[in-house]
């Protein structure tokens, strides 16, 4: 893996975890997520344009991944206002991978070794991480390993950022609708367009590291930010992040690593 990717997958790592200390450190954190959501689509539509590349086949992903996103950000709005996110992030992105794998386990696929190994290291690690929200996060998980599945046969369908805004145009204005424009002008800080800049620019930033190197080791360094994530959470969002926390986001981020292998 070349030092360039490397600092590519990193980068998004980090953006990853900022953004959703961000949503989470916000004082009413679903409208927050609605301002964030218009502020990445709004940011990101003249990249998307620029690169268009979408053929009609992709229209039924599209529409069934908007579903599950919109879902998704309902669920994580709901999860960061009333549980931590050093209990509910590394749930979430740790239990999610396993799930993809169980999915294609009834599919007929036969685990690698490496796999197994992460299926082990992700439920330790899950463990450790226990707390109040952890149901939360495992339903966010569920989402998350639904839409994976659907993008990843709606990408092959068209460009990946012209995807990404068509699937999460209509989850902002959703969002930002029910919401309503109090809320929304009240939640409308720097901080916040910052985090739905940051999420785009994660997901950029991955597809540029995939560019440079194999998928296995950028997906293994991204998940570096299940332990940003947790070990911000202490000096960002006053949380108590004990040792067990700690090893046990480690673990997670471990354990998705082999999944990736």
């Amino acid at each position: 893996m070349s030092g360039a990717a490397l600092a590519l997958a990193l980068s998004a790592a980090g953006l990853h975890a900022t953004w959703n200390l961000l949503l989470a450190h916000a004082r009413d954190v679903e409208a927050a997520t609605a301002v964030a959501l218009v502020a990445g689509v709004v940011a990101f539509a003249p990249v998307a344009a620029v690169s268009w590349d979408v053929e009609a086949s992709a229209v039924p992903y599209i529409a069934g991944s908007a579903g599950l996103e919109l879902v998704y950000f309902v669920l994580l709005a709901a999860a960061y206002s009333r549980a931590r996110l050093s209990v509910v992030y590394p749930v979430a992105r740790g239990a999610a991978p396993v799930l993809v794998l169980l999915g294609a386990l009834l599919l007929g696929h036969v685990p690698s070794g490496g796999e197994a190994a992460g299926v082990l290291l992700v439920s330790a690690g899950v463990l450790l991480v226990r707390g109040a929200g952890a149901w939360r996060g495992l339903l966010i998980a569920a989402v998350i390993a639904a839409y994976t599945l659907v993008d990843n046969a709606g990408i092959e369908h068209a460009g990946p950022l012209a995807y990404l805004e068509l699937v999460l145009a209509p989850v902002a204005v959703v969002v930002a609708v029910k919401v309503g424009p109090a809320r929304l002008r009240a939640a409308l800080t720097p901080a916040v367009v910052a985090a739905g800049i940051a999420s785009f620019l994660a997901y950029s930033l991955a597809l540029a590291a995939l560019e440079l190197a194999p998928a296995a080791p950028v997906a293994a360094v991204r998940e570096t930010s299940v332990v940003i994530a947790v070990a911000l959470a202490a000096p960002f969002l006053h949380e108590r992040v004990g040792t067990a926390r700690l090893v046990g986001a480690a673990l997670v981020a471990l354990g998705v690593a082999l999944l990736g292998t």
